[in-house]
């Protein structure tokens, strides 16, 4: 496959000899497969493209003016032998074309688990895949390792042969997260989880960053991924955790602020429910999560009670915050009761939190005391009567 890849590149190559062609020579087993996918493809269609682009010149060549030996025939009009070849021809590499693209499509498909490290070399059974949380922000990147419990900004590292999931979402616009070496890019969007399942073959340092126009700050939106080898990788978590400092939500609502050319940064700690807060869009203090609203939605919605359960939004950032000068100040929907400590029917509470009788809790059959409903701590003022559990 390698010499049939250089063979149809050749020309390119040629060209662009002063350029990395990463995308076709990769690291990864996962970005290897999309090589040989492109490779394959633009054979096939070289199948009928040069055969065109060399008849178009022999009929030039064979029927110009001055050739007096060709044949001149004007009242020809079909041959079946020449229309099944035109037409034959084509669709067969169509077929192939189709036939190849939908199963990369499914092979390929960035939601999958893995079912091999490489070529001819399967997952082996024992093998714990490596989650990686990923947060677009303007315009870094920010990384979060659960199993770990660390987190870096515009860095990020992964063993070598080792399945790596990526869970991917966005602060603000829509972003896309690229490595080529390891495999191909995924859209990050603010309120949204995507996925993307690689493993990197080869250590080394690689270049990653945003495929998609997020605004000013985009070009310099780069990171680095570093492929290592496992005992590599455990000393570059221990120098994190060793580093020291703590990524909570107040930090985090710093972090997310807009910046330019972020220098790499490393969190020895982070708080274990922060990325799951910043796909849900409830970072801030006492705001409801998506989750939450949706499923208070689903269940019918809180009727007009629920109309006055906004807060004023607590900082500015620009266009996504606002700086409100004509109309009223943006806003967000208040959650109605912290959650952090609720397990499994967490908006059923917020349903049942203001009807409930004071000597029961709110969920039914979850066990909970009433004491582990903690009222928001937003300043009345801002939304008007406070809402409590205990109304």
């Amino acid at each position: 496959m390698t010499r049939f890849r250089a063979l149809a590149l050749l020309p390119l190559m040629a060209v662009l000899s002063g350029c990395n062609l990463v995308v076709m020579s990769p690291s990864g087993d996962v970005a290897s497969q999309q090589a040989n996918l492109i490779t394959i493809s633009t054979l096939l269609m070289l199948l009928i493209i040069i055969p065109v682009m060399v008849l178009t010149v022999l009929f030039a060549w064979r029927y110009r003016q001055s050739n007096s030996t060709a044949q001149y025939d004007p009242d020809w009009d079909h041959s079946t032998q020449l229309e099944l070849v035109i037409w034959a021809a084509p669709l067969l590499i169509i077929i192939c074309l189709g036939a190849l693209t939908w199963m990369a499509t499914h092979l390929l498909d960035p939601y999958r688990p893995l079912d091999r490290i490489a070529a001819g070399r399967p997952v082996p059974a024992d093998t714990k895949m490596l989650d990686v949380n990923v947060v677009a922000l303007d315009w870094k990147w920010l990384f979060i390792y659960p199993e770990y419990g660390i987190a870096t900004v515009n860095e990020v590292a992964a063993p070598v042969d080792r399945p790596i999931r990526f869970n991917i979402t966005s602060s603000t616009v829509m972003n896309s997260f690229y490595i080529p070496a390891l495999a191909g890019q995924i859209y990050a969007m603010a309120g949204m989880e995507t996925k993307l399942h690689a493993v990197i073959n080869e250590p080394g340092s690689y270049k990653g960053f945003s495929a998609n126009y997020s605004g000013a700050g985009f070009s310099h939106m780069r990171f680095t991924f570093h492929g290592l080898a496992a005992d590599g990788f455990d000393k570059w978590v221990a120098d994190i955790k060793a580093g020291g400092g703590k990524l909570d939500r107040d930090g985090y609502l710093q972090l997310e602020r807009p910046s330019e050319n972020e220098p790499v940064r490393r969190y020895g700690a982070v708080d274990s429910g922060l990325f799951k807060a910043i796909v849900g869009m409830c970072v801030e203090p006492g705001k409801m999560c998506m989750h939450d609203m949706m499923a208070i939605d689903a269940k019918g919605g809180l009727g007009l009670a629920g109309i006055d359960n906004v807060m004023p939004l607590m900082h500015d950032k620009l266009s996504r915050r606002g700086t409100a000068v004509l109309g009223p100040a943006p806003v967000y929907v208040a959650g109605i009761c912290s959650t952090e400590e609720l397990t499994g029917r967490a908006v059923e509470s917020s349903l049942g939190v203001l009807n409930a009788p004071a000597d029961e809790s709110p969920i039914s059959g979850a066990g909970l005391p009433r004491s582990s409903i903690t009222p928001i701590s937003a300043p009345a003022s801002a939304f008007g009567p406070r809402l409590t559990a205990n109304p």
